[in-house]
């Protein structure tokens, strides 16, 4: 493949396959966020870690929902922007969950070593992918940059 036909692809918006897998996402976020938020709302005695966890699950939710949409509405080439935002989304749901779950482990005055193992999991993962996603961009990056400067 020569430095142009490299650079034309890299510039191509994002295939029908990605976009469908970002109408998926977003359609999957507000499902999700509106199950969760109809729940909430039908059920007049909850108790308030209970209403804190709809909240949280419903900001989820909703943010992947906007990603979704953003992803898809993204006319010009994304080099890999698309990973990286998903990523530090993945990092934004992680700390929510986190900071849902120290609200509702407070309200009940006990940590659960196996919620304390799930939250570390989690974040790990999702630090790890971010840093994943954020190398391969700069990786994307620089080789449109050597392509462009040698055509």
């Amino acid at each position: 493949m020569t430095p142009d036909e490299v650079i034309k692809r890299l510039e191509a918006p994002l295939s029908l396959r990605r976009r469908v897998g970002y109408v998926t996402v977003a359609l999957a976020g507000l499902l999700g966020s509106g199950i969760v938020g109809v729940l909430w709302a039908t059920e007049p005695g909850l108790p308030p870690r209970t209403k804190v966890a709809f909240g949280v699950l419903v900001a989820i939710g909703l943010a992947w929902t906007v990603f979704g949409a953003w992803a898809v509405t993204r006319r010009a080439p994304l080099f890999a922007r698309d990973r990286v935002v998903a990523g530090w989304l993945g990092v934004a749901a992680w700390l929510l969950f986190t900071a849902g779950a120290l609200v509702v482990t407070t309200l009940r005055h006990r940590v659960e070593p196996g919620l304390l193992v799930v939250v570390l999991v989690l974040g790990g993962v999702a630090l790890l992918r971010l840093r994943a996603v954020r190398r391969g961009r700069a990786a994307l990056l620089r080789r449109k940059e050597q392509l462009s400067g040698g055509s």
